[in-house]
């Protein structure tokens, strides 16, 4: 099934587990994503999402980590590299996605509870490095949320 992942041609609670890999930082709206995986998962399931938060060094994709520098000075770098214009253009298929305020979006919600946030990529820093305001923007790389869908 193709769909638009901001409307699901699901009904209510019909899966027991949904899941998004590297999406969220591909999508505008990513609390408007979040609660179409989360309307379709059934009370007690479980909704993974991951995504590359922007200030890792993976964030801007193929142009990274020169997106520290600014998102069009790292792709007119990578047009000179590769004579080629980079696939990712920030603010059309790429948005800064940041660890801190999708945490604080998910724990605001009263139809969800964390399960774990911890970094995907990092298993030895777990939710360790996830716990630390700042530094996880950096290390993390790409956040894993598991959530668990509650009881209406």
């Amino acid at each position: 099934m193709v769909a638009d992942g901001y409307l699901l041609p699901l009904a209510d609670g019909v899966a027991h587990v949904t899941f998004s890999s590297n999406v969220l930082e591909h999508v505008a709206d990513p609390p408007t994503f979040l609660s179409e995986l989360i309307r379709v998962t059934r009370p007690g399931g479980l909704i993974y999402v991951s995504f590359t938060n922007w200030l890792s060094p993976w964030g801007g994709h193929e142009w990274a980590p020169w997106h520290y520098l600014g998102a069009e000075r790292a792709r007119a770098r990578y047009r000179r590299r590769t004579g080629k214009d980079a696939k990712h253009t920030l603010g059309e298929n790429l948005f800064a996605v940041h660890i801190g305020r999708t945490l604080r979006q998910v724990r605001g919600r009263d139809d969800v509870t964390v399960v774990s946030a911890r970094s995907r990529y990092w298993p030895f820093l777990a939710e360790t490095v996830v716990k630390a305001p700042g530094l996880r923007e950096f290390a993390t790389w790409n956040l894993l949320l598991i959530l668990r869908r509650c009881p209406p």
